[in-house]
């Protein structure tokens, strides 16, 4: 529970989506939270009650596609707002920006941000006092593996990163592992030094390359959700990390978690490592 007297009024953007009907779940049994609006943009889910959708029963609380407006309405409550992003990345900066220009603060799960937009949305955020997260995944399982990484990369030189997905994912590499790459890249190593002159008889056979030399493989399967394995290589031995995800329940602790502290910033951070 935070240390607020009312509940945090809550926006979920891309409600109708398989994250955005979990977040509904999750902020509807919140006690300290109050589901204030439910954004989505398909034509179908259209007025219909969030709570249907999302199979939690009844909220009373309609599916609209005016995000400005929902906005607006967020800036009367007596709580500072908060809206959950899970969109897609051709709006999600958008989104994120309007929220921050309101004063409602973001908290993003929405992937396929630019090193770039992600800048430019930090010294608005900065401009504005205004708190914001972004967070590439909400998984506490996850935030163990990239620190599990980062202590093996001081005794390999050999690494690379497999992500796999569900095929309605629409921006590749993942955000985790463009994140777990970066967070290997910042230990001040290259890694995966070359032993032989590579061909590419297809190209991108070996996969994206990150910073510091980290190879990143996407796959996009049906039937998959999230999974991702950091493979470490040396003579004689491999040590391979991996985190599997089989219901995305797994990551409302995170998005809780992020609401309740997103209230307490006046900056935009990255990473939910930052706020545990």
């Amino acid at each position: 529970m935070t240390n607020q007297q009312s509940p945090i009024p809550v926006v979920v953007n891309g409600a109708a989506g398989k994250m955005g009907r979990e977040v509904v779940k999750a902020v509807a049994q919140a006690k300290d939270m109050t589901l204030l609006g439910a954004i989505d943009r398909t034509p179908e889910h259209q007025g219909k009650d969030v709570g249907e959708v999302a199979g939690c029963g009844p909220l009373e609380v309609p599916i609209v596609s005016d995000l400005q407006g929902m906005l607006v309405l967020a800036t009367q409550e007596r709580e500072q707002g908060v809206m959950v992003d899970f969109t897609h990345p051709d709006s999600v900066y958008e989104n994120v920006r309007s929220a921050i220009a309101y004063g409602i603060r973001p908290v993003v799960g929405t992937t396929g941000l630019s090193v770039e937009q992600i800048q430019d949305l930090a010294d608005f955020a900065d401009k504005a006092s205004t708190g914001a997260l972004i967070i590439p995944n909400f998984s506490i399982g996850m935030v163990l593996l990239q620190q599990a990484a980062i202590q093996a990369s001081q005794y390999f030189d050999h690494v690379e990163i497999i992500e796999l997905h569900h095929n309605q994912k629409a921006d590749a590499p993942s955000g985790t592992a463009l994140q777990t790459a970066q967070l290997l890249a910042e230990l001040g190593k290259t890694f995966n030094p070359p032993s032989v002159e590579e061909t590419e008889k297809l190209p991108g056979a070996r996969g994206s390359q990150a910073e510091e030399g980290i190879r990143i493989h996407s796959i996009r399967l049906p039937g998959l959700i999230a999974h991702q394995e950091v493979i470490f290589g040396a003579s004689g031995q491999i040590y391979t990390l991996r985190h599997d995800t089989t219901d995305r329940s797994c990551y409302m602790p995170g998005v809780l978690l992020a609401i309740r502290k997103v209230t307490q910033l006046k900056s935009l951070v990255y990473g939910l490592e930052k706020i545990l």
